[in-house]
């Protein structure tokens, strides 16, 4: 699916674009592509049993799964980064806050397993980056904000394509029509850190807000983010 010009999304099963075995699950995670003359930049690998599907779902759009160059983690849960060892073997460079590169080297409970009843095949992140830090690629500069609370080591990219600024928040905020949170179930979910990192987080403007599973957000991403922390502060505390 094409958001913006050479800016896709690739993978995603809640909204069917991919498919783990559940109509209209959570398996697997929104995976997004930008295309750029020097290579492709990813966001999230998927649980990696549908990554032939992501890669036929790239062939429509004419990208080659053999120009992904790099690739950003939200956080280190399976639906995000279970692909995360195919696309290493292939050469991909993967960046990530530490806390989702520890968890994804060491292919721990802070991934998730459980959940999906699978087992994670560890691999190591190339570029720990810190919060607030900015990084180049391509020509597209990336600021990353590490939001942790759904997992430790949430993070979302923010960037400006096409003349709007767009964020990446994997599962900083739950879907629409389906709950104003992520998953509460991680072994490092923590309710107060979520509250901080949402109150953070609605203090940014964007234009287009690209989430962790389901519908993207064309629309006031930021007065999404405010309902989810009012929601988060009238219930957690």
């Amino acid at each position: 699916m094409q958001i913006l010009k050479n800016l896709f999304q690739v993978g995603g099963d809640l909204n069917g674009i991919t498919y783990d075995g559940k109509e209209a699950g959570y398996n697997d995670a929104n995976t997004y592509i930008i295309k750029c003359n020097e290579g492709l930049i990813m966001f999230d690998t998927g649980c990696g049993d549908t990554m032939q599907q992501i890669f036929d779902n790239m062939n429509y759009w004419n990208l080659n799964h053999d120009d992904i160059k790099y690739c950003l983690l939200t956080h280190p849960h399976f639906d995000h980064a279970g692909g995360g060892h195919i696309l290493k073997e292939k050469g991909v460079k993967f960046i990530s806050v530490a806390e989702t590169a520890d968890a994804v080297a060491k292919g721990d409970d802070r991934t998730c397993p459980y959940l999906y009843h699978k087992s994670f095949v560890p691999f190591e992140v190339d570029k720990i980056i810190s919060d607030g830090e900015k990084i180049n690629l391509f020509g597209i500069e990336l600021e990353a904000i590490h939001l942790p609370g759904h997992s430790m080591g949430c993070t979302a990219y923010f960037f400006t394509y096409e003349g709007k600024r767009i964020v990446v928040s994997g599962d900083i905020i739950g879907t629409l029509l389906d709950g104003y949170h992520g998953w509460s179930g991680s072994i490092d979910f923590n309710k107060e850190k979520y509250i901080q990192s949402l109150l953070k987080f609605s203090k940014i403007d964007t234009d287009i807000m690209l989430p962790g599973h389901g519908m993207i957000y064309f629309h006031r991403p930021r007065k999404r983010v405010e309902e989810a922390l009012n929601i988060a502060l009238m219930k957690w505390r």
